[in-house]
């Protein structure tokens, strides 16, 4: 049996999986090490791992921009960018995508958007990844950044930034941090569980970031006119506080026949790029239609 060695590649952080390639949502940990250093280090880690285990395929997810089997612009590992993997793993079949797509391809193949034809998923953690299914089909783009919602604007004075996109830098896990620890609080954990337990001060401080994250979402929704919004990453922990505040700004943006689009928290929570990685894996580069 065809068995597939599934990695999530962060920027601080590898992590590694197992599975048959007829079960990717069964994938199995292996383990997890401090992200490769250089382009060698990559290389032998994941050559030693497809060896030991007997893997025939490779599933990866990058945090970055990918297009069939090259990275193309991976900002917290730059010795990938432009690397084809195909020519460091000549010997396995490669499926590779951004990390968000691939965790929306996990929630369509096997969690929350399993069945449906349209969908989003926002991820929000240091930074914002998005993904969009769109007629049965993960949109990647011509340059594998299709629908990247972190760079989404609201303000017309803002003015701009290489790294961080507007609503990265309104909503992100790093923007709930010092929005928290301005309002007196220790951190984003910090001011959401005060808000949790009703303090007005948590409250009014969410309510920025809040609204930044509805006016960003009604836009997307609007265009693309999705089945289900689905939350990632570690903000979506505080869903129960946040959705109310969202979804109450996504209406003011909204025509009344788009404002009941579902908002829910995703099934695989941080596996899901790791579970996205082995179904890509098994599927190949072809990964992006779901059957």
């Amino acid at each position: 049996m065809s068995k597939v060695l599934a990695v999530d590649l962060g920027g601080t952080q590898l992590r590694a999986g197992l599975c048959a390639a007829a079960a990717p949502a069964a994938v199995e940990h292996i383990g997890a090490w401090p992200a490769p250093k250089g382009l060698d280090g990559f290389r032998e880690a994941i050559a030693r791992m497809a060896h030991d285990h007997g893997a025939e395929r490779f599933g990866v997810s990058v945090p970055g921009t990918a297009r069939g089997t090259r990275c193309l612009w991976i900002p917290n590992l730059p010795w990938l960018d432009g690397v084809d993997l195909a020519g460091l793993f000549p010997n396995l079949s490669i499926g590779l995508g951004q990390d968000a797509q691939l965790a929306l391809l996990a929630e369509v193949s096997a969690g929350a958007a399993k069945g449906l034809s349209d969908a989003m998923l926002v991820a929000i953690g240091t930074g914002i990844g998005s993904a969009v299914l769109s007629g049965s089909r993960i949109m990647r783009g011509g340059q594998g950044a299709a629908c990247s919602f972190g760079w989404a604007c609201a303000d017309l004075d803002d003015e701009g930034h290489d790294r961080d996109g507007w609503l990265e830098r309104q909503a992100s896990g790093r923007a709930f941090d010092a929005i928290g620890r301005q309002a007196g609080f220790s951190d984003g954990r910090g001011l959401v569980a005060a808000a949790r337990a009703g303090n007005v001060t948590a409250i009014d401080a969410l309510a920025r970031p809040a609204k930044a994250l509805g006016v960003s979402l009604a836009t997307a929704v609007a265009l693309l006119d999705p089945q289900t919004v689905i939350l990632a990453g570690g903000v979506a922990e505080a869903a129960d506080v946040l959705v109310p505040m969202v979804r109450a700004a996504m209406a003011k943006q909204l025509p009344p026949h788009l404002r009941r689009v579902r908002i829910e928290v995703g099934s695989f929570g941080k596996d899901a790029s790791l579970v996205g990685a082995a179904f890509a894996g098994a599927r190949g580069q072809q990964w992006d239609e779901i059957r």
